[in-house]
């Protein structure tokens, strides 16, 4: 039964397989078993795809809450055991997870040695639900209601430039000057490639400055590795360049001013599917993150998780 639900959420034989490492015919085998017991076909085959039949999708409304009762009834047991273990899928931007989950993975695995981790680092947009993810990390405004959600932190996002390129083109000391020469680099997104928007403080009133960018990037450690590069200005979110700022390999501009691409609400959530028991696992790397973002904001240089604190 529970090949059975995985091959419906795949969509196919052939792609459980890969993703699992199994011979396709194995699975093919093993629902054809399954069928013959039940006494009807649970899915349409042709040499294209595989779909549900109506039996099948009955099937597998009864059959998937009924099987997550039984993981549920497992992973409480294990918890009343105190053991965390499994395997834990973990989805996150590839720079979010490759700067802020990765440095950590060591000394996780070192606390919780049973739990083997399926890292996703990715900027395709993951459904959680159909792709079986048990913690997501998503930087967002607003946290998806369909899925719990608890708040790691805040993000700011700060204008940069490395010092070459400041040297060579001035330092701009108020939004407006932005206007003039100044290369500016921009996200290939439709909400981040066309302004930025600038709050004073103490003041609610908004400054929008156009970009005019002749280089678009698909992913924020692109844009930090040219504006590395002397390449232009670049808005950048604060987990992401503190420690270039802190050692003086990029330069935060306009340091009295709120900053951003679309809202100044954003913020880094960890989410997971909206369950009455949270499996040990899941929930031993939900503590874990928030111990080690326990700041409200640990990018600042007083914070010492620069420095590994």
């Amino acid at each position: 039964m529970s090949l059975f639900v995985r091959v419906a959420q795949r969509g196919g034989f052939a792609a459980l397989a890969r993703e699992e490492g199994l011979d396709p015919s194995v699975v093919s085998r093993q629902i054809a078993a399954l069928e013959r017991e039940l006494g009807f076909r649970l899915f349409h085959r042709s040499t294209r795809k595989v779909s549900l039949t109506s039996a099948g999708a009955i099937y597998l409304r009864q059959v998937a809450p009924l099987l997550e009762e039984l993981e549920q009834a497992r992973e409480c047991a294990l918890t009343q055991n105190q053991r965390a273990q499994g395997r834990l899928v973990l989805t996150a931007s590839t720079a979010f997870g490759q700067s802020c989950i990765l440095p950590h993975v060591g000394e996780f695995r070192s606390r919780y040695p049973e739990v083997q981790l399926d890292l996703r680092f990715t900027d395709a947009v993951v459904d959680i639900l159909a792709d079986q993810v048990d913690l997501a990390c998503r930087l967002t405004s607003n946290a998806d209601p369909n899925l719990v959600g608890q708040k790691l932190f805040s993000i700011g996002f700060w204008v940069c430039a490395s010092p070459a390129y400041l040297k060579c083109h001035g330092t701009p000391e108020e939004p407006q000057a932005l206007l003039g020469a100044h290369r500016m680099l921009a996200m290939n997104l439709p909400s981040h490639r066309d302004r930025w928007w600038f709050k004073a403080p103490g003041d609610d009133s908004l400054v929008k400055i156009p970009l005019r960018s002749d280089i678009l990037v698909s992913n924020a450690l692109a844009m930090r590795e040219l504006a590395l590069q002397g390449a232009g200005l670049a808005l950048l979110a604060n987990w992401l360049v503190a420690e270039d700022i802190a050692r003086g390999r990029l330069v935060r501009l306009f340091a009295d001013y709120q900053v951003s691409a679309t809202d100044f609400q954003s913020a880094a959530w960890l989410l997971y599917p909206s369950r009455r028991f949270i499996p040990a696992k899941t929930r031993a790397m939900v503590d874990f993150l928030k111990e080690k973002f326990a700041s409200e904001n640990p990018w600042s240089e007083s914070s010492g998780f620069l420095a590994g604190g």
